[in-house]
Order: structure tokens, then C-alpha cells, then sequence
């Protein structure tokens, strides 16, 4: 694949850096994320995913827009308050660059349909309000390979980390949470609150940790940070790792 004068120039910025160069562009270009979750999180990330050039993007989401989501849900508006969310989002991408491929989902991803949803990504990101979800996806990624994102924010606290539970030396997110959290359950920030610009914060770390891992191997981005836990604190404000451990056990990448 080669980038076009109009694609050199939009992407000249990231070009010019040596950890990404036409290499990591190109590579950019031909990536193919899923993004689970529309909202909080998925919103920014979708944002910033999209300004890096992304070739292709299945966003999924079975919610519709509620008046309380544009707080933080930033690439929605009071006329779109009704509508899909994942169909909204695809709409908002092909409007900011026709250069990219989109798909919407209006769907909920579970055991039953994870691995269709999610078959040909190289990188899934997953911002949505459920642990059944997030297993599921979990799951999905580690039986076809795909490394993951996952992100989650709860009032002024995010959690963001990269999995790789496919590789044998790697911990999936299923090693992080464990079994417990399989049963359908849903997010707490309408009892709880939450900040925009919080889930901002969060959202957009989302999309550089997934394009650390889509240029490892092609540019000079360096480690993919696989197996890493960063917990933000908004009030600090701070960020400290952590390092999950692979559980032997765990019944969605022990046997790998």
C-alpha cells in the first residue's frame, strides 16, 4: 500500500516523527480496529483513532442517544438524540474523512455472536459499561488472536491496558477481573456521576495505547505495552502501572 499526495499531506504531522514515518502510516492505513462501546470512552477514542488514519473501523453499539450522553459522548449532538449511536458515530467518521472505511453494528456482543463481530480486526478497543461484554470480547480476542484494548473509567478513576492473551507469556483481561463478573450487569455513572472530561481523558489514552500496539513492528513506536494496567487518577492527577499476571488457569487463555 501507498499513500497519496492528499494522504501525505493530511497525514504530514505524524509522518514527520520518526517513531511513525510513511512505514507507520502506511501500516495505519491498512489497520482494521473494532471499537465495542459508542460512548464515553468510545467516543474520543473513535475521534482520534479516525484522525490517525485508521483504513478501518466496525464500530458497535445497541444503545440509542439519551439527552444525559452528550456530556461526554462528544461526537453526538441534541438532533442525533434518539438515533443508534454506532450508526451516528459511522456517520460522523464518513463526514471527517472519506478516506476511511466504516461499519456500524446495532448490537449488543455477547458469546453468541463475539466472533463474528469481532473476525478480521487486527486490534479491537473496548470502551463499553459491562463485564459480560468485556469477557465476551475478551473470549473472542484471545480464540482468533487479536490483541485488545480495554478501557473503563468510573467517576475520576480509568483503568486503560493492552491484552495479548493469545501469546503464551501474555494475560488476557479475563486473567485481570476473573469469572465472577459473567452475569449481565450494567455501569454505575448515572448513579455515581461521571466527568466529561474524565472519559475524555481516558477515551483518548484508549487510542494511543491501540496505536502503540498497531505500530509495533512497523515503525520505531516502541513496546506494546501488553499485560500493563494503567490506572489514572483525575484528582491527582496521576498515572501508575501495573503488571497483571497470566493465571494459568483462566478459562479464557489458560490453554495458551
Amino acid at each position: 500500500m501507498s499513500l497519496g499526495p492528499d494522504r501525505l499531506a493530511r497525514f504530514a504531522r505524524h509522518i514527520v516523527l520518526p517513531e511513525v514515518g510513511g512505514t507507520g502510516q502506511v501500516a495505519l492505513a491498512g489497520a482494521h480496529v473494532v471499537l465495542v462501546g459508542c460512548g464515553g470512552i468510545g467516543s474520543p477514542a473513535l475521534q482520534y483513532l479516525a484522525a490517525a488514519g485508521i483504513g478501518r473501523l466496525t464500530l458497535v453499539d445497541d444503545d440509542a442517544i439519551d439527552v444525559s450522553n452528550l456530556q461526554r459522548q462528544t461526537i453526538y449532538t441534541p438532533s442525533d438524540l434518539g438515533k443508534p449511536k454506532a450508526e451516528v458515530a459511522a456517520e460522523w467518521v464518513r463526514r471527517f474523512d472519506l478516506g476511511l472505511k466504516v461499519d456500524s453494528v446495532v448490537a449488543r456482543v455477547g458469546g453468541d455472536n463475539a466472533d463474528q463481530v469481532l473476525s478480521g480486526a487486527h486490534l479491537v478497543l473496548d470502551g463499553c459499561d459491562n463485564f459480560a461484554t468485556r469477557l465476551a470480547v475478551s473470549d473472542s480476542c484471545v480464540k482468533q488472536a487479536i490483541p485488545l484494548t480495554s478501557a473503563a473509567v468510573g467517576r475520576f478513576q480509568g483503568q486503560v491496558a493492552n491484552f495479548a492473551g493469545h501469546l503464551p507469556d501474555q494475560p488476557c483481561y479475563r486473567c485481570f477481573v476473573g469469572d465472577a463478573f459473567d452475569a449481565q450487569d450494567c455501569d454505575t455513572c448515572a448513579a455515581d456521576g461521571v466527568l466529561g472530561a474524565m472519559v475524555g481523558m481516558v477515551g483518548t489514552f484508549a487510542a494511543m495505547q491501540a496505536i502503540r500496539v498497531l505500530l509495533a513492528g512497523h515503525a520505531a513506536f516502541g513496546d506494546p505495552q501488553f499485560g500493563t494496567l494503567h490506572l489514572i487518577d483525575g484528582m491527582a492527577p496521576s498515572m501508575r502501572p501495573l503488571r497483571i499476571a497470566k493465571d494459568p488457569a483462566c478459562k479464557g487463555c489458560g490453554a495458551h
